[in-house]
């Protein structure tokens, strides 16, 4: 059972667990309609590649639902519903994915009564909903092999039960080895400037009894010299055909410093993160986000009003410095340090 409920379907609505509140409050949003998700996506209420993709795709079924209560014209108010939840963010690959087959379902049922179309968009959410479940579920048990009792691991964001359906990616493999009997300990970046790291990981890690030390992202360095880790793990929000990873900021920090003291650096991610259009990660594009994210903390301004501010919320790790990716499909490994992704992912 999942720890912790990211996101549930109920009667036609869905319920989010809103992670902007946590860990001070368990507060969960309601979502009526599609324009709520969105919003929700886009304030990061609900966040994490695999979870993002779910909840946008019962976004299109709230804004079905809606549609045909107004009386609307499915096909139009539907590419209304696919372009506002598209443009939410733009980095994870997961969130186009899912849309996408939402949109195919949509499009099959072109002729047939609205409660059909209804209906069988619920149907896809649905299954999206358990294929994430059973992924995370298999990448899970398959990473658990990489991580040996007693070992200490380093991570950033949250790559956990909060980023997906349940369970997780990063901290899912954690899980798993650790429900082998394996004693595994984690360090947790805080990760800025949202503090994912600081705020979700170690509370989803302290409600499962699992040891976590958390430490400020300028740490890591120096930790890894101390050889207080044995390896980095983290999770993605898009994988290119080649190998690179665009994940939370910080990650490709994190996996230079890997290299220089010879520790592994792991990724844990779905098939459903990989984007096999891209032949490498230049083209992924990175999500820039509002200046007050830097210049405020706690909601006290910390920063000279007027100062210029950069906030990309992702970074770009080339496969080259990645030991390995763990999916549902096993273990890829690296050849002459490129990956040769497929679609099944077959390793």
């Amino acid at each position: 059972m999942p720890i912790v409920s990211t996101l549930r379907w109920e009667n036609q609505t869905l319920v989010l667990l809103d992670q902007t509140k946590l860990p001070a409050e368990e507060v969960y949003l309601v979502c009526c309609d599609y324009r709520t998700v969105a919003d929700a996506i886009r304030r990061l209420v609900v966040r994490g590649a695999p979870a993002i993709g779910v909840a946008a795709a019962f976004g299109v079924v709230l804004g079905a639902v809606e549609a045909v209560r107004q009386r609307l014209d499915p096909p139009s108010a539907l590419e209304r519903v696919f372009s506002v939840l598209a443009g939410t963010r733009p980095t994870a690959v997961n969130l186009f994915w899912a849309l996408d087959r939402m949109r195919k379902v949509a499009e099959a049922q072109q002729g047939e009564t609205s409660e059909r179309l209804v209906a069988a968009l619920e149907a896809e959410a649905l299954r999206l909903y358990q294929e994430d479940i059973e992924a995370n579920r298999r990448l899970s048990e398959h990473g658990a092999a990489l991580l040996a009792d007693g070992m200490t691991v380093l991570t950033i964001c949250n790559a956990g039960a909060l980023a997906t359906v349940a369970h997780g990616t990063a901290l899912g493999v954690i899980r798993a080895a650790v429900r082998t009997g394996k004693r595994i300990r984690v360090v947790a970046c805080e990760t800025r400037p949202l503090l994912q790291g600081a705020r979700l990981t170690t509370w989803e890690l302290m409600k499962e009894g699992i040891p976590a030390t958390l430490i400020t992202d300028n740490m890591a360095g120096y930790v890894m010299q101390q050889g207080r880790v044995q390896a980095v793990l983290t999770g993605a929000d898009r994988i290119a055909a080649n190998g690179d990873v665009v994940n939370k900021i910080g990650t490709y920090t994190l996996a230079v410093l890997a290299q220089a003291h010879g520790i592994p650096f792991y990724v844990a991610a779905p098939r459903s993160t990989m984007d096999l259009t891209l032949a490498d990660g230049q083209s992924i594009p990175i999500e820039e986000r509002t200046a007050d994210e830097i210049t405020t903390f706690g909601g006290r301004r910390v920063a000279p009003n007027g100062v210029q501010v950069y906030n990309p919320a992702f970074d770009l790790t080339p496969a080259r410095l990645v030991t390995a990716i763990v999916t549902e499909a096993g273990l890829l490994r690296p050849e002459q340090g490129r990956f040769k992704l497929r679609e099944e992912g077959a390793v």
